[in-house]
């Protein structure tokens, strides 16, 4: 029956189930192989690296998840200066990092935007090269905007934008969030971001309680839906000074299926999706110390190393045990790089990297 579904072209929602409910290894070993076999005939095997420049924990939004939360009055928060941000930006491009992402807690006041606009325009200039023409690829990840605000930061440089939605599933969309944040306000932002031109991000966590295995299934079929080019999702991690701590007991005791069901999700993912960008986030690492290689022979083939500055990564703590916050950019470098070559694939050092699906829909919308 497996090697049946995994022989379809094209996979029903009860296929999309049937996968991820897989538990016996045979079965598991063959959904890698086939999903690592997809990759590789669709997007090729470099593993592309993204430096992630965490440049603030200010949060407007009160995910009851997060670790960032604006409630959570534990956090130490910060926010990097131009200067910061240009250095850890110039350091990524000096050594081969075709691409950065800008991430930050959630905000749309216009003095953060504008600072956020301004930093794009001097990366993109200051980036230049003979590899990078154009300067490094730029991915935003900073929230719900206005149209009129993302098509600043979209004319500043950044092609890519990141925004997650955590769950397709409404329900367990309110369950995760307060009242004031809408599942409905998130799917608008990814339709502007689409009419824009963006590079699209969305991503989900896997292993949430309460989630069944027809919400990821649906979440798979969401990605398709809405268009995306890239995925980052990775298992659900708890944060115990957040309102959800009174899921530990959950949490700890399902932290190994989560994990199992994590890189399912890449492989499935892949298998449906085919040539977009999948990436194999760092919380893998935080439940398996070689989550991050696990996920990357699960089909992905984006990581996203930290080059944060050392001084401030314990303050960007989204979820308990999270690694790396100890190291500096130098370190994550070697490490991600040592971590590909031990599963005999490259990096693709010097290019953006961005994802066959996006770059046909350029291609198609050229020629029409």
């Amino acid at each position: 029956m497996i090697d049946e579904i995994l022989d379809k072209k094209e996979l029903s929602s009860e296929d999309l189930v049937t996968l991820l409910k897989l538990d016996k290894k045979e079965d598991l070993e063959k959904l890698r192989i086939r999903s690592y076999r997809t990759m590789a005939d669709n997007v090729g095997e470099l593993v592309y690296i993204r430096g992630l420049i965490e440049f603030s924990n200010y949060c407007t939004r009160d995910c009851l998840y997060c670790g960032i939360r604006k409630s959570n009055s534990k956090v130490k928060r910060y926010i990097l200066t131009k200067d910061e941000i240009l250095e850890s930006a110039m350091w990524s491009a000096e050594k081969g990092y075709g691409s950065i992402v800008l991430q930050s807690g959630e905000r749309s006041d216009e003095s953060f935007v504008s600072f956020v606009e301004d930093i794009i325009y001097e990366i993109k200039e200051k980036t230049k090269s003979d590899l990078l023409p154009n300067g490094v690829g730029i991915t935003v990840c900073i929230g719900e905007l206005s149209y009129q605000q993302y098509q600043r930061i979209f004319n500043a440089g950044a092609h890519r934008y990141l925004l997650r939605i955590e769950t397709s599933n409404p329900d367990l969309f309110r369950k995760i969030h307060p009242e004031n944040q809408k599942i409905e306000t998130r799917i608008e932002c990814l339709e502007m971001l689409h009419q824009i031109g963006f590079h699209i991000g969305t991503g989900v966590m896997i292993g949430l309680p309460e989630q069944t295995f027809e919400d990821l299934a649906a979440d798979i079929q969401f990605f398709k839906k809405y268009d995306c080019d890239m995925i980052g999702m990775g298992p659900y991690i708890i944060n115990l000074d957040t309102p959800m701590e009174y899921w530990k007991d959950y949490y700890f005791e399902n932290q190994k299926n989560i994990y199992s069901l994590s890189l399912k999700m890449i492989a499935v993912t892949r298998l449906y999706l085919k040539d977009v960008n999948i990436a194999s986030t760092t919380a893998l690492q935080a439940i398996y110390p070689w989550g991050r290689e696990q996920g990357l022979l699960y089909g992905a083939n984006v990581i996203m190393p930290s080059v944060t500055p050392r001084n401030y990564r314990k303050d960007y703590l989204l979820y308990d045990g999270k690694p790396c916050t100890e190291e500096f950019a130098g370190d994550c470098l070697n490490c991600v790089l040592s971590r590909v070559h031990s599963i005999n694939r490259e990096v693709g050092l010097n290019s953006w990297g961005d994802a066959k699906h996006y770059i046909k829909k350029k291609e198609l919308n050229s020629i029409s």
